[in-house]
């Protein structure tokens, strides 16, 4: 699993296939309306790459800083809503 999520995180946004993403704004509003743990699987599932996606039409290439994990972020976003 450590090598997928490596993989995904190596997507380049100068070369990835837009047609590809997600978009992930309805995903945020579909998300606000579940409890929380189902929020987190749901989200990571339909997003399918946490690292690269849509947010409309931009293509959004996420990076964290050193100490923070994804599920720590994903946890982030999906709370901001």
């Amino acid at each position: 699993m450590h090598d997928e999520w490596e993989r995904l995180k190596a997507v380049d946004i100068r070369t990835v296939r837009k047609e590809e993403l997600v978009d992930i704004e309805p995903l945020l509003k579909e998300m606000a309306t579940k409890d929380e743990t189902d929020r987190k699987a749901d989200f990571i599932r339909k997003v399918k790459n946490p690292y690269c996606f849509l947010v409309g039409d931009v293509i959004v290439k996420s990076t964290f800083t050193e100490g923070a994990t994804l599920k720590q972020r994903v946890q982030e976003l999906i709370e901001s809503l």
